[in-house]
């Protein structure tokens, strides 16, 4: 059984998914830094210095100046900055998940095969396939021009 699974492991598609898997993690990472560290600062300073990532709405009593705040009490919120951030990793994430499947899918790109040499062509009396290469119809036996 251990045999089987080593067989089974060392495939070539499976270590394919787990790099893959792996890469895809750490590019999330990267996204999500990228998303809350540079894009969101300059959009939130344009909408009036707007931290995007502590907008809340308290849904127990209570008045707290900050998300972490209202989390340390253990208040109820409905956290949608956080939610903001999370909508444009997604989005960035398969964009650019869209951008590589698509260069891939050009590489991959087969030339399309030219089409093949016919191997029959029709008797002119009865319109019965024949070889292209008879010069006597197999079934009216009319002589026919070699192609």
């Amino acid at each position: 059984m251990f045999k089987e699974f080593k067989e089974f492991a060392m495939r070539g598609n499976v270590m394919d998914m787990a790099i893959g898997i792996i890469l895809g993690a750490a590019f999330g990472k990267i996204v999500s830094s990228f998303v809350k560290d540079v894009l969101m600062p300059p959009i939130g300073k344009m909408m009036g210095n707007v931290d995007f990532s502590n907008l809340f709405i308290m849904l127990s009593d209570g008045d707290y100046a900050s998300l972490a705040e209202a989390q340390e009490a253990g208040a109820a919120t409905l956290n949608y900055g956080v939610f903001i951030n999370t909508v444009l990793d997604f989005v960035i994430v398969a964009f650019a998940i869209f951008l590589v499947v698509k260069q891939m899918n050009r590489l991959k790109k087969k030339e399309e095969a030219p089409p093949a040499e016919p191997t029959t062509k029709s008797c002119p009396k009865c319109l019965m396939e024949i070889p292209i290469k008879a010069t006597r119809c197999g079934h009216c036996t009319s002589e026919v021009s070699a192609a």
